[in-house]
């Protein structure tokens, strides 16, 4: 595996009292495996994996659990030595490009500025570098993008270029946080392919942070459902959206849009809104919204181990 997650624990101190915004999560991805990790607004997806990046600066947080890359172990790291790894072994597209890219340099020297921050090459060396990821990502003119700044381009021109500065060290794991949030269908249906090739052509693993389960049956190898910072449900695509063992999983699918059949002519939604991460509730934390809560969810439901699982204590009445 090339990241294995253990128990991992974020918390918050605040005046109302500490937040655990993640609650317990362990997993794993293996190399060039596509990870899908999929939840609402607020269920911990991002923060997640802010944590394995170590890009939680807050002096009010608690990291607490293991997160191994490749063996090292990344909770208590030094700052320099984890500086070392991002950008050159694990990178991060984030999900707005415009706040990723400082306005006032042009894209070709912050691609080339990130290279030359981890590897020993001219700044020539590395504009051509910038100018042949540039071309990796689809730009139509790549030599011309290079003098551009970010406000001259596009938003997805924007997201590619944030796409090639994350792949200009070509990492072993890459993490794209919403990558296509924002964007037109059609520009989100090139990002998606744009990093399925890439994972193809460098075999660098992806963990895929979405809301969209759409976006997941596209792309994911594995897929992780979290909800109010646990995960509720994991397994291979194929099984969780053949036969999704949480009702929360189930509430989430009902809501895309068919593409055969009867038009609906409203698309289910989930009722209530999250919990309150000051306020969780003593069992399961899906349990005000549930439609098949009973009197056992007033405990919470543990997450079996094994590559297919789910928190629930029905699992075994939604099994096809």
């Amino acid at each position: 595996m090339i990241l294995s997650v253990r128990d991992l624990t974020v918390t918050f101190r605040t005046e109302e009292g500490p937040v655990r915004a993640i609650d317990g999560v362990s997993f794993d991805v293996a190399e060039g495996e596509i990870l899908g990790v999929v939840g609402e607004s607020g269920s911990g997806k991002t923060v997640s994996l802010l944590a394995v990046m170590g890009l939680i600066t807050d002096p009010n947080a608690i990291i607490g659990g293991s997160i191994r890359y490749r063996g090292t172990e990344l909770v208590g790291l030094p700052a320099r030595a984890l500086r070392k790894l991002r950008g050159a072994e694990i990178a991060m597209i984030f999900q707005d490009p415009m706040t990723a890219l400082t306005p006032v340099y042009t894209i070709g020297w912050q691609i080339a500025e990130q290279i030359r921050a981890h590897q020993k090459i001219s700044a020539r060396a590395a504009m051509d570098r910038a100018e042949e990821l540039l071309a990796e990502v689809n730009f139509p003119n790549p030599r011309e993008a290079l003098s551009r700044y970010p406000h001259q381009l596009s938003g997805g021109m924007r997201q590619r270029a944030v796409i090639a500065m994350a792949l200009s060290c070509n990492p072993a794991l890459l993490v794209a946080d919403e990558p296509t949030t924002a964007l037109d269908v059609t520009v989100q249906a090139g990002i998606l392919d744009l990093v399925r090739r890439l994972r193809d052509r460098h075999g660098s693993a992806v963990v895929f942070i979405t809301h969209d389960m759409g976006v997941v049956s596209e792309l994911a190898d594995r897929v992780m459902v979290m909800y109010a910072g646990r995960i509720v449900e994991k397994g291979a695509r194929s099984e969780l959206f053949g036969d999704p063992l949480h009702p929360y999983t189930r509430a989430l699918m009902g809501s895309i849009p068919p593409l055969t059949g009867e038009r609906p002519r409203r698309l289910p939604a989930i009722p209530g809104s999250p919990p309150s991460l000051l306020r969780l509730p003593q069992g399961c934390s899906f349990a005000p919204r549930c439609p098949v809560r009973f009197e056992a969810c007033e405990a919470r439901p543990a997450l079996p181990a094994g590559a297919r699982a789910a928190a629930c204590f029905r699992v075994e009445e939604f099994q096809s």
